[in-house]
C-alpha cells in the first residue's frame, strides 16, 4: 500500500495550485490510463518548460515547481518538482528523487561555477505505475537537446528514464556517481547547504547574471 503522502501537495510541489492543475489536465487531455497520463505529463514538462540552470539557487523559491511553470523555464529540481506536482494533481502517486552526476560535457562556465564536473542534487521524478516506482527525468527539453547534439530523453512509463549516457557523437555525457534518495518534497535546506559547501559559485549573483541561457553554456 502506497502512502497517500505521495498524493498531497507540498511547499515546492504545489499540486493543489490551480495553474498546476490546469497545466496537468491540459497535458493529459482525454487519456485515462495511468501510464498514458504519466507520459503525457512528462513530455509537457520536458518540452514546454525550458531547461535553465541559471537561477538564484540561494533562495528557496528557486526550487518551486509552480514557479518553473509560471516562468516557462526551470532547473532540473524545479522541473522535477513540477512533474511530481502534475502527477499528483491527476491522481498519480509521485515523489522527487536526487542523485549526484558527473557531466563529462559540461561547459567550462558551468564547471567553474560548480567547482568541478560532479553536479550534486541532480533531480528526477519517481512515479508509481504498474505497481512499481519508475524514474522520469524531464530536465533537458527537446529543443535544447537538438542544439546540443543530445538525444532527448524519452519516458514510456514502464522503465526508468534517468540520463543521456552519450551524445549523438558517442561522447560520454552523464554518469551517476551517488544516489541521494527520494523525498516527499524538495529538501531545500539540505540542497542549499550542499551548494554552499561544495559549489558556492552556483549561489553567486555573478553566476546568475552571466546566464545567457543557451546551448553554448550547457555543453562544450
Amino acid at each position: 500500500m502506497i502512502d497517500d503522502m505521495y498524493l498531497k501537495p507540498g511547499r515546492f510541489i504545489e499540486s493543489d495550485d490551480l495553474q498546476v492543475i490546469t497545466f496537468a489536465q491540459q497535458a493529459v487531455g482525454r487519456e485515462t490510463g495511468e501510464i498514458a497520463k504519466a507520459v503525457r505529463i512528462y513530455e509537457a514538462v520536458r518540452d514546454q518548460i525550458a531547461y535553465d540552470p541559471y537561477d538564484r539557487l540561494s533562495r528557496p523559491e528557486a526550487y518551486s515547481g509552480k514557479r518553473a511553470l509560471n516562468r516557462g523555464r526551470g532547473t532540473c529540481i524545479s522541473k522535477a518538482a513540477l512533474l511530481v506536482a502534475c502527477a499528483r494533481a491527476v491522481g498519480l502517486f509521485a515523489r522527487i528523487g536526487f542523485a549526484d552526476v558527473r557531466n563529462h560535457l559540461a561547459s567550462p562556465r558551468l564547471v567553474k561555477a560548480n567547482n568541478g564536473d560532479v553536479f550534486r542534487w541532480h533531480s528526477y521524478a519517481e512515479l508509481y505505475l504498474n505497481e512499481k516506482w519508475v524514474k522520469a527525468t524531464p530536465a533537458f527539453d527537446t529543443e535544447l537537446c537538438k542544439r546540443c547534439g543530445i538525444q532527448p530523453l524519452a519516458f514510456d512509463g514502464l522503465g526508468d528514464s534517468i540520463f543521456q549516457q552519450y551524445d549523438k557523437n558517442n561522447r560520454q555525457h552523464m554518469e551517476y556517481v551517488q544516489n541521494r534518495g527520494t523525498f516527499v518534497d524538495v529538501p531545500v535546506d539540505a540542497v542549499i547547504a550542499t551548494f554552499r559547501e561544495h559549489s558556492p559559485g552556483l549561489l553567486d549573483d555573478e553566476y546568475v547574471n552571466a546566464g545567457a541561457f543557451s546551448a553554448e553554456v550547457l555543453v562544450r
